[in-house]
């Protein structure tokens, strides 16, 4: 974009992708901008936590911190905005971010007092979505920044309907999970062994974390595998093995439904097992790490493609050669954090290569878009 060349109005920017002009205010602008949405969207969870907030995850944090974080994301957004009105650039972001910073201050801000509420309400993730939006983008757009395994923008191709995905998820996490604790105690209920449960809550730590982690790896495995060897089911994980770019974001690009099975089969087991709640709890935070980390765009050091680390956990080098297109890795690497497993079972990548070179599926007949790919396993012809 040269000096003379019309600043992009916010829905033409959202619907390009590509590298941010430089010396226009546009980076400044889109983290001006992205900012006053969160904190506006932080004070309306504010005014009505009972429904915008997630019971599970609101007794983890500190609504202090998260008052403080506000009122920072606030000054820097306004900040931003402000720098860049004053020099006549992105003045369309900028002036937006600045009517939302305004906005949000008006309705209260970081000082939103939060007195009590009823339990048991409706609910969407809001909370959720602006705690792991935050999170995700400041660490990972940042490790892929300083360690790229391929040079790419931030808004690459497809980041849009990448994006819609992860939205969505994160909207309905309380729909998701009522229907996942639902099924799992109709469907596994039986099962439970209260003397194997307690056996297994009384084990060490490290040892129950370890076996948690297996217990659901193998699980996964299992599942992943039928997802690609059954052709009604392959519909469905088609949606996830569309990303044609690796990076935070591609993680996101599920079926509904494929969301849902996939937590109830291994949930369902973790809820026979019968582990604690404080291995349960650090299990969660290893999962969500992982399902981010391993889609990322990143290039770990070189000893992590390399025995013996490449045979025991799954990492980026090893992850993305389940979502190449190319043939020697098709049908291959399902493990989600142990890789023994695929070199025990058979699956495993054989490549010199570190990494591939092309991703998504074969054919690239997956349409792009939230709601054709939720669509796309009842009307593909295939």
């Amino acid at each position: 974009m040269s000096q003379h060349e019309p600043e992009p109005r916010l829905t033409e920017l959202l619907a390009q992708s590509g590298e941010l002009p430089r010396g226009r205010g546009m980076v400044s602008g889109v983290i001006a901008f992205s900012l006053a949405v969160l904190c506006f969207l932080g004070v309306l969870a504010f005014h009505f936590p009972e429904y915008l907030t997630t019971p599970e995850l609101r007794q983890q944090y500190s609504v202090d911190m998260l008052r403080q974080v506000m009122l920072i994301a606030m000054l820097v957004a306004g900040g931003l905005a402000m720098a860049n009105l004053l020099r006549r650039r992105s003045r369309s972001l900028s002036s937006i971010a600045l009517a939302l910073i305004a906005l949000t201050w008006a309705l209260g801000g970081h000082q939103v007092p939060v007195g009590d509420f009823p339990d048991h309400t409706p609910y969407i993730g809001l909370d959720w979505f602006i705690l792991d939006l935050l999170g995700s983008t400041m660490i990972f757009i940042l490790i892929e920044k300083l360690f790229p395994i391929y040079r790419q923008p931030v808004f690459r191709p497809g980041w849009q309907t990448d994006f819609t995905h992860f939205v969505v998820n994160h909207f309905i996490v309380g729909l998701v999970l009522l229907t996942v604790n639902f099924l799992v105690h109709r469907l596994f209920g039986w099962a439970a062994w209260p003397a194997l449960q307690a056996w297994i809550a009384g084990l060490p730590f490290g040892v129950e974390l370890v076996l948690i982690l297996l217990a659901a790896d193998l699980v996964q495995y299992w599942t992943h595998r039928a997802y690609h060897e059954v052709p009604f089911l392959w519909r469905f994980h088609a949606v996830h093995h569309s990303a044609e770019y690796m990076d935070w974001m591609a993680g996101s690009r599920l079926h509904l439904l494929e969301v849902v099975v996939t937590r109830v089969a291994v949930l369902g087991v973790i809820y026979v097992l019968g582990f604690s709640k404080e291995v349960m709890d650090i299990y969660i935070i290893i999962v969500g790490f992982q399902a981010v980390f391993n889609h990322a765009n990143v290039k770990l050091p070189a000893a992590f493609g390399r025995a013996p680390l490449k045979y025991l956990l799954v990492t980026p080098d090893f992850h993305h050669w389940h979502h190449s297109s190319e043939r020697e890795a098709l049908d291959r690497n399902y493990a989600a954090h142990f890789a023994f497993l695929d070199y025990l079972f058979g699956t495993a990548v054989k490549s010199e290569r570190r990494f591939p070179e092309k991703y998504g599926v074969l054919g690239d007949y997956m349409p792009e878009g939230f709601l054709r790919q939720q669509m796309f396993p009842f009307t593909w012809k295939g």
